[in-house]
């Protein structure tokens, strides 16, 4: 038994003996042909990774002073939107008064033709109507006056009331 573990540990130890040789070899194999490129590409990798960070901060930096600035302006054209809406319905409301003023003086004015326009239109009626009752006055006494002259005792009868009216003073 003795031999089959001398065996197997001689065996076992060969093969620990060359895969320790054979892990040494491709150690120093891989240090100098790997490991250096390897380590070259992850520094630039670490590199970039670095530089992507510094502009990514530096464009989140620069995306808040835009975005305060930016607010900036928009109060700015707000506060000046509500200067030139403030400044226009002062200025229609200026305008509205004044079209109402003026509407008021010319309605005023045209009321005041109309009224004397009427009473000119009035009057001339009045004298034309004067004028007709007095023809026909007139033309009605004329009428009367002839039938009464006609007959001799109509005349005397109205000779007669006429002077009784008629009172001496």
């Amino acid at each position: 038994m003795e031999e089959l573990f001398d065996g197997l540990l001689n065996d076992h130890l060969g093969f620990v003996v060359w895969s320790t040789v054979a892990f040494i070899i491709l150690l120093v194999l891989l240090g100098k042909f790997a490991w250096k490129p390897i380590m070259a590409a992850i520094g630039e990798r670490e590199r970039f990774i670095e530089d992507a960070l510094l502009k990514a901060e530096a464009a989140k930096q620069e995306m808040a002073l835009l975005t305060a600035e930016n607010e900036s302006l928009m109060k700015q054209a707000r506060a000046e939107r509500d200067l030139i809406l403030a400044e226009a319905k002062k200025l229609k409301d200026q305008i509205v008064n004044e079209a109402k003023d003026i509407a008021n003086k010319e309605g005023a004015r045209m009321i005041e033709n109309a009224r004397l326009e009427i009473n000119n239109q009035k009057a001339i009626a009045l004298a034309d109507v004067k004028n007709q009752v007095a023809t026909l006055s007139i033309e009605i006494a004329e009428k009367i006056l002839r039938k009464q002259l006609e007959d001799a005792h109509k005349q005397d009868e109205l000779v007669a009331d006429l002077l009784k009216e008629v009172k001496l003073k």
